[in-house]
């Protein structure tokens, strides 16, 4: 009996979809459900993109309530008091929570245990005693010029300096989470548990009789800031302690210092250059414009956050390749996360621009008018996607004073051009600003990481070979 052409094709077609898919499908299932190090690392960047998925989702739906609610006036007090808040908690940590990244793995690798748990326990002493001097020089500061601050400013900050000792522990749990590879710990706490107790207690405050303003605000914040950071002492640093063998502990503070405060450095200005336009904005134009500028960047998040998530997912991992002969699997893993954060930052920010201005329109109609700074503030996210977490590569492999320079020039680039700009533009110019100092930021990474590890990492450069065993 003949088969005809027609059953041959039905039959030879399924069979080349299926081989094509079959390379794909392997690699899926590899990242998925192996066990080697790159896909640990590969699921971890997924969980931590999940979890800043629905913390983006989550944030960005708390601050258009917060700006329904408090108005244009009271909100862009809120969010420029709230944003320094987050700027000197970050500071406050003197490096240690990104530093610890680094001290988790390599300890446990070598068996160092009394490193170990003098390192855990030392860092929150650091970590709280900075933190706690930094709140009293702070409410000291306001206090002493108060009658120099704009009277609807005094309040909320110093409420803020009350947040100060807990933001800055809550980001060393963040570290010490992630350097044990506990992504859910990591990430929860921060970006999903406390944003939504602030809203949830904002919402009982006006229910209750309270006015819907800044001061409320930070009150709501003070308490969602101690709950999730009391928890997070009781959950992160127990755990901890409890998987480290009970040995006495070894302080080497100043060998913990020589490596943190770099990373301090580093850190501060990424945090800084990160939230750098909403304070200019803040300090050389009005509250109502400050909410604009802010409404604006907190859309602009659901794109940034694909870097973000990859980097809190891959830190750990670069850690533990710098020890041995790995310079292969270094180069291919670098390789790697340029793509984990370029294509899924470039699909977001297409679809980001389609849906921005109904968007934006969520927190009022006169936030719309941020819609236009949308296209310029993407350039600069997509042009720093194209080298992925470059700065993590360096921090990581010991080059992190080279590092804390780069940054130190980008944030001066960055603050150089708000304060020119601003002024002359308004809006416009602290997007332009920030735009800018991106795209400087990521042709410097890709300029270092190639002179420093001999890494091409960035999105243009081809795949690395592999040597020959």
């Amino acid at each position: 009996m003949r088969v005809s052409a027609a059953t041959t094709a039905e039959r030879i077609l399924p069979e080349r979809l299926a081989a094509r898919a079959r390379p794909h499908l392997e690699a899926f299932d590899a990242l998925a459900f192996g066990s080697g190090e790159r896909s640990h690392a590969a699921r971890m960047s997924f969980t931590a993109f999940a979890v800043r998925v629905t913390s983006a989702v989550i944030a960005f739906a708390s601050q258009v309530f917060l700006a329904r609610w408090m108005g244009g006036f009271e909100y862009g007090v809120f969010v420029l008091v709230w944003t320094a808040m987050l700027i000197l908690g970050n500071l406050s940590c003197l490096g240690f929570h990104t530093s610890m990244i680094r001290f988790i793995p390599e300890y446990r690798g070598q068996g160092r245990v009394a490193e170990l748990r003098g390192v855990l326990m030392g860092s929150r002493l650091i970590v709280f005693t900075a933190s706690t001097l930094m709140a009293l020089a702070g409410a000291a500061m306001i206090h002493v010029l108060s009658d120099r601050i704009e009277p609807h400013h005094v309040v909320p900050f110093l409420l803020g300096m009350v947040c100060l000792p807990m933001m800055g522990l809550s980001d060393l749990m963040q570290g010490v989470a992630r350097g044990h590879a506990w992504p859910f710990h990591a990430m929860l706490p921060t970006y999903i548990v406390r944003p939504l107790l602030l809203l949830v207690l904002m919402v009982v405050a006006v229910a209750v009789g309270a006015p819907a303003s800044a001061e409320t605000g930070m009150y709501a914040a003070i308490v969602a800031t101690y709950a999730t950071t009391l928890f997070q002492l009781v959950t992160v640093s127990n755990r901890a302690e409890r998987e480290a063998e009970p040995v006495r502990r070894a302080f080497g503070v100043r060998g913990w210092m020589v490596i943190s405060l770099p990373v301090f450095l580093i850190e501060g200005f990424i945090y800084i250059l990160t939230n750098a336009d909403v304070l200019m904005v803040g300090f050389f134009l009005s509250p109502p414009e400050v909410a604009v500028y802010f409404a604006t960047v907190k859309t602009l998040a659901l794109v940034h956050f694909v870097y973000f998530a990859v980097r809190a997912g891959v830190a750990q991992r670069f850690a533990g390749l710098m020890h041995g002969d790995r310079a292969d699997e270094l180069a291919t893993f670098a390789h790697d996360t340029v793509r984990w954060t370029f294509w899924p930052t470039l699909a977001m920010a297409a679809l980001l621009l389609a849906a921005g201005e109904p968007l934006l329109m969520l927190f009022g109609a006169e936030f719309t008018a941020g819609y236009p700074l949308l296209f310029v503030l993407v350039a600069g996210v997509v042009a720093r996607a194209t080298v992925g977490p470059a700065e993590s590569v360096l921090t990581m492999g010991g080059y992190q004073n080279a590092c804390a320079r780069l940054y130190a020039l980008v944030l001066a680039v960055n603050v150089a051009l708000n304060c020119l700009l601003i002024p002359l533009y308004g809006l416009w110019g602290a997007a332009i600003a920030t735009a800018v100092a991106m795209a400087c930021e990521a042709a410097l990474l890709a300029f270092t990481v190639r002179a420093k590890l001999g890494i091409d990492m960035w999105m243009g450069a081809a795949a690395p070979k592999t040597r020959a065993a």
